[in-house]
């Protein structure tokens, strides 16, 4: 069955559009202006619909970073890239979201953080016993790297699982690795 093109909006049904986008949940400014150019019927009434929603207050990147960076730390407990790149699939501005993540992330002791996560993902098993494996240490320092925390604290903390803790020398990441 062949996909159906979405009915172009006016401009006054590009709002509306946009309010019931924005009721569903959150938007960035740039998703969100994504999402509008795709049913524009004309390329020029995107812009004045997002000044109407920022004015309204609907719309705030600022608001918008914080809530995502303080759920995923809080609700998630991920580390700091993890965040970032979250924020940038969201179309937000880099610097932005940057100067959020830090913000966010400020008086945070990775370490710890990093801890609380494998006792939460392994909860059902003796994580000693379970990180001595060596197949499950890479595993498990795979996962801690998805999850946004540095490569340098995830070893310093597997090492202590370790039952070969020089292993994870091996592991440590070339410079500028991406995670995920």
């Amino acid at each position: 069955m062949a996909r159906q093109t979405p009915r172009l909006l006016n401009s006054e049904a590009l709002f509306e559009y946009a309010l019931r986008s924005l009721g569903a949940r959150a938007h960035s400014v740039g998703e969100l202006r994504h999402k509008l150019e795709r049913r524009a019927e004309r390329a020029e009434d995107v812009q004045p619909a997002l000044a109407r929603l920022k004015q309204y207050g609907y719309l705030d990147d600022q608001k918008y970073a914080e809530a995502i960076a303080a759920s995923r730390l809080e609700n998630q407990g991920l580390g700091k890239a993890r965040v970032l790149e979250d924020l940038r699939k969201r179309r937000v501005a880099p610097v932005l979201a940057e100067k959020t993540v830090e913000d966010a992330y400020r008086g945070t002791d990775e370490v710890q953080l990093i801890q609380a996560f494998l006792r939460r993902k392994y909860r059902n098993v003796a994580l000693k016993a379970f990180l001595a494996e060596p197949k499950n240490l890479a595993s498990a320092y795979r996962r801690l790297r998805t999850a946004g925390f540095s490569s340098g604290n995830s070893i310093r903390v597997l090492k202590g699982f370790a039952r070969e803790p020089e292993m994870l020398d091996a592991l440590e990441d070339e410079p500028g690795e991406n995670i995920g």
